[in-house]
């Protein structure tokens, strides 16, 4: 486990490491298993080792509002707010890639701000990355029309896989836009006729 989290946590100190193998369990998801749910108590921060978490909200009526991904070497800042508050969460993660995650102790948590600044450095910067990527969402819906949400979604699903080819549905995307698979679609056409990308039963290869 210490060569895993030192390849990627290269932040983290010697020390760090060591605490973490010793107290934090190790835990194997499949893709569609949902780790954090809506009202949810949360009781230990998840790091992520190997995988890929779906971070989202949900309404009343099942819809799905997409905000992030979260990827190897990366935490749930929101659900670190959640746990150092003793709040229920507000919202859901789903695995998107088979993972491999760390459940670390909210006591430890509290324990190691002050006695690694490894982990608090991790922990402000984990706030501060997320904070960005959920004001660029908020901006996106309040100033873009839904063909730059599009662009912008795209451009976001290449940026978390490093990838050029999403496996992504029509049906995926216009949840996670919260709009009709038909309006994503035509989009999605467009796009094509542009020579921005090509479109494959499924997924979506980016040409650009």
């Amino acid at each position: 486990m210490q060569q895993d989290l030192k390849k990627f946590f290269p932040s983290f100190s010697h020390a760090l490491v060591d605490d973490i193998a010793a107290h934090a369990t190790e835990k194997s998801f499949k893709a569609g298993d949902v780790i954090m749910r809506t009202g949810q108590y949360i009781n230990n921060t998840v790091l992520v080792m190997s995988g890929s978490i779906k971070i989202y909200r949900e309404d009343d009526e099942g819809g799905e509002f997409f905000m992030y991904y979260l990827q190897p070497g990366q935490a749930c800042a929101i659900s670190m707010i959640c746990a150092t508050k003793r709040e229920t969460s507000q919202i859901m993660a789903k695995v998107v890639e088979d993972a491999e995650l760390l459940l670390v102790p909210l006591p430890l948590m509290d324990k190691w701000m002050m006695q690694h600044r490894s982990w608090y450095e991790f922990v402000i910067d984990t706030y501060r990355s997320r904070f960005e990527e959920v004001l660029e969402v908020i901006n996106s819906i309040a100033f873009k029309a839904m063909d730059e949400r599009l662009e912008f979604y795209l451009k976001r699903q290449k940026d978390a896989c490093g990838c050029m080819d999403l496996k992504l549905s029509h049906q995926e995307i216009a949840t996670d836009l919260n709009t009709s698979r038909e309006v994503i679609s035509r989009l999605l056409k467009k796009l094509e006729q542009r020579g921005a990308l090509k479109l494959h039963r499924n997924h979506i290869e980016l040409l650009k």
